[in-house]
């Protein structure tokens, strides 16, 4: 086996289903290697498309997802979409080429020193430098990608390892002579080079599959939070993406959160853990509830910008929080109860150690703090539906068209949001009807995730109705995948809202600055470029075009944009975050 074989056995040996890329010569034995081995090769037009990919693959399975990519500008293109996964702390594995390890630093094809690049950006990174340590590194990054706060590791394989050693030989020119005792000297020494880099190749054989548990909270500090929540009156949960993270964590959160019988807010891959009407889910006005209540227990959520810094919680309230990274734990603002360990077992462990209930009794153990928490609930949906109805100048309301779509989606749809002011007001309107069936880019904020969260999704769940709501602006960085989409035959359906804008700047901009420089787009006819892809385009103006538009969407065969010209609405007015 040539090094690619080996790199390909481990992802074989490791369950890995599909590997995302873009071609490279660095790489392509794995490629082949891969593909020789039953796994799907999706090959993507942007290398940050390929890593976004891997990175929903994580978020969906809570196993890694994996993209090779090629040396220098195929690695520097992943930057960005590394930091998202780093940041949403999701386990990826991206294996990045390099120039061959004879010739670094000395003027070859692409060669710069890319583990100084990536190194910031993930928690581990290793160079490999001989072929019989292709299978324990790649071995290793599964391990790590998952061990204690998840999220992406790299390893870097320089093209030499990667090829036959015949075809490494000729490269180097070790099978010819030279003539002078230079020419002589420098091929002794690339023969002996050569046989470092593969000596002991041949007895490289994949281990078992990583197994990562999750790690444990320690009892005493889950028994003070019962405790603590015990003795509330108005409590308050709050569950994270990092509440997520885990193969079947769903199964445990669901449960216990019942048991638990507390108002809980959802947000990040943990919309839809309750289905959509769920007596326990709050949606809207957190930031009332969060000030009203006397406990606010945090699973898997840092105290960042989201929460004001911690400011969102009262001071005189009681702080639990439950999660893996112990910087994020005491970030900003310092628990009552601080619980290190998994979210989602934390949680578990509390509700277990409340007082038993009847077996009859309704979820909600303090129902009238309940019944504050749904009015406010009922208020804004109330005022939503009078801001769906809103004439907005120049096209469809905002709002109205996430209704409208939110009416469309079939059973068991996962959701793809990207991009600002458009997803964000999806955020309030879209249910998501079952667990890990929401994907945004988390908490960096990161525009262009589209095409490659849909393209991992469907790899993952590939009879689930798959829909994407992209904003015009955010639209811009995915259009080339609908090539990948019809290549793929993924039957994506997109729904931009195209209001010639990058609005959730320029509402803001304007307003403070008294300009809109470099906020304005045009209203480009996106249906008409995913049609020159090879997609189904379709064209909406007017709201009353637009449940018909959707219904041939979700009939159509194979991947369809639906363009929707919106008009201009101060829905979210005020709502930048810093």
């Amino acid at each position: 086996m040539h090094g690619g074989d080996q790199v390909a056995e481990v992802l074989s040996a490791q369950g890995v289903h599909a590997l995302f890329t873009l071609c490279g010569g660095h790489i392509s034995p794995i490629l082949v290697g891969a593909k020789a081995r039953g796994i799907r090769i999706v090959d993507t037009r942007h290398e940050a498309t390929a890593v976004f990919a891997a990175d929903a693959v994580a978020r969906l399975t809570g196993l890694p997802g994996v993209a090779a990519v090629t040396a220098g500008p195929g690695l520097t293109n992943t930057v960005t979409a590394v930091k998202n996964a780093q940041l949403a702390q999701s386990p990826v594995v991206l294996l990045g080429g390099a120039a061959p390890t004879v010739l670094q630093g000395r003027g070859a094809l692409q060669d710069i020193d890319q583990m100084a690049l990536i190194r910031p950006h993930v928690k581990w990174a290793y160079a490999v430098r001989r072929v019989r340590d292709i299978g324990p590194a790649v071995e290793e990054a599964f391990r790590m990608a998952r061990s204690g706060v998840p999220g992406p590791v790299f390893v870097e394989l320089p093209i030499d390892l990667l090829y036959d050693e015949v075809v490494v030989r000729q490269w180097y020119g070790a099978a010819r002579s030279g003539r002078s005792l230079g020419e002589r000297a420098v091929q002794t020494y690339l023969k002996a080079r050569v046989a470092r880099m593969f000596r002991g190749a041949a007895r490289n054989t994949p281990g078992p599959l990583v197994d990562v548990p999750a790690p444990v909270p320690a009892p005493d500090r889950v028994g003070a939070a019962a405790t603590a929540l015990s003795r509330a009156k108005r409590p308050v949960v709050l569950v994270g993406s990092q509440a997520m993270v885990s193969p079947g964590a769903a199964e445990r959160l669901v449960p216990a959160l019942e048991r638990i019988g507390a108002p809980v807010y959802l947000s990040g891959t943990a919309r839809g853990l309750l289905g959509a009407d769920h007596p326990l889910q709050a949606r809207h006005k957190r930031r009332d509830s969060l000030k009203a209540a006397d406990l606010v227990l945090l699973a898997g959520v840092p105290a960042d910008f989201r929460l004001d810094y911690g400011n969102h919680v009262r001071r005189s309230a009681t702080l639990v929080s439950a999660n893996r990274s112990s910087a994020d734990l005491r970030r900003n603002r310092r628990p009552d109860v601080a619980i290190l360990g998994d979210a989602a077992l934390a949680l578990a462990g509390v509700a277990a150690a409340l007082p038993t209930r009847a077996a009859d009794a309704a979820p909600p153990r303090w129902p009238e703090w309940m019944d504050v928490v749904r009015r406010r609930d009922e208020d804004r949906e109330a005022d939503i539906a009078v801001q769906a109805e809103a004439p907005t100048e120049g096209g469809v309301n905002p709002v109205r068209m996430c209704q409208e779509v939110a009416a469309a989606l079939p059973p068991g749809a996962i959701v793809v949001g990207d991009g600002g002011d458009i997803v964000a007001t999806a955020s309030y309107v879209l249910r998501p009807d079952g667990p890990l069936r929401w994907l945004d880019p988390g908490v960096f904020g990161t525009l262009g995730v589209g095409a490659g969260f849909a393209l991992g999704a469907a790899t993952v769940h590939p009879d689930a109705p798959l829909w994407v709501v992209f904003g015009d602006g955010s639209v811009g960085y995915s259009l080339s995948e609908f090539d990948t989409f019809v290549r793929h035959g993924i039957p994506v359906v997109a729904v931009v809202g195209n209001d010639a804008a990058w609005s959730q700047i320029a509402r803001e901009q304007v307003e403070l600055l008294r300009d809109d420089v470099a906020t304005v787009l045009a209203h480009t006819r996106y249906d008409l470029v995913a049609a020159g892809f090879g997609a189904t385009g379709l064209h909406v103006d007017d709201v009353a075009e637009l449940p018909a538009a959707l219904a041939k969407a979700k009939a159509a065969d194979g991947p369809v944009l639906v363009d929707v010209r919106l008009g201009r609405s101060d829905f979210r007015k005020g709502s930048i975050s810093m």
